[in-house]
């Protein structure tokens, strides 16, 4: 499903912190957005997942506009990793990741069905945490969080995937799976990424963000230019091809 930010912008408490942002992520496509911290990333999500409401502007599914549709109709379609999350409760990791189903039974008191279940286990099969399934979810680290938080997402089989900073807590090696598995799934997946050589190798498409601006936007090689990021980070970037998958990867250093 295609998704589509046009001419959006958000304010909190009376300060416009995005700025007439447009941006598209076309079906089953991987869209990166990149900028210092403070930039407007989380909150141009946030929007977009429909936790904060425009001041301007419309976010569409599909041609369809999100927050017009009903909330059980807009769970179907899209679901979202938050940067921060408030599952603290004594849930087990097995009834974190069945909220996911929820939109998907007949009714508000309606149980889970067997097959709610099945998608449940698979998906934490997916996330590499299906031993994790009877444990506590506050006891969990960091990172086995945000795989239970990951295949939560998944198993709402959303058409559009939004996940800000998806790799916060991972180990370099469950990184790269989650960045690989989110693809895998299929959905459209728009995700905000702070370490520019992930969002080079996984995305097809990046938006570089800055003061609640779009300042560029295409390809990760044609984005992550050296003069770009020295005036959007500060620091001095070489790029270089990686061996193996050909995707242009950068070095780094302070600005002289």
């Amino acid at each position: 499903m295609d998704l589509a930010v046009d001419r959006v912008s958000v304010d909190l408490a009376g300060v416009r912190l995005v700025h007439d942002v447009t941006l598209t992520a076309a079906a089953g496509r991987v869209v990166g957005l990149v900028g210092p911290n403070g930039s407007g990333k989380s909150t141009l999500l946030r929007c977009v997942y429909r936790a904060l409401k425009p001041a301007a502007g419309a976010v569409l599914l599909g041609g369809e506009e999100l927050h017009g549709l009903a909330p059980r109709e807009a769970a179907r379609r899209i679901a979202a990793l938050p940067q921060e999350h408030s599952a603290e409760f004594d849930f087990t990791v097995a009834e974190v990741v069945g909220m996911g189903r929820l939109p998907h039974r007949r009714g508000a008191l309606a149980g889970p069905s067997a097959a709610d279940g099945e998608h449940c286990a698979a998906a934490l099969r997916r996330v590499g945490a299906a031993h994790l399934a009877e444990r506590s979810f506050p006891s969990l680290s960091g990172g086995e969080k945000q795989r239970v938080l990951i295949a939560r997402a998944l198993v709402q089989e959303p058409r559009v995937l939004v996940l800000d900073e998806p790799t916060n807590h991972l180990d370099i090696a469950h990184q790269l799976e989650v960045l690989a598995l989110v693809r895998e799934a299929g959905p459209t997946v728009l995700t905000a990424l702070h370490d520019l050589n992930l969002a080079a190798g996984h995305c097809d498409l990046l938006y570089v963000v800055a003061g609640g601006r779009i300042v560029a936007s295409g390809p990760p090689a044609e984005v992550l230019a050296p003069a770009l990021l020295a005036e959007v980070f500060r620091v001095r970037a070489t790029p270089v091809q990686h061996p193996v998958t050909g995707a242009a990867q950068l070095l780094f250093d302070r600005l002289p």
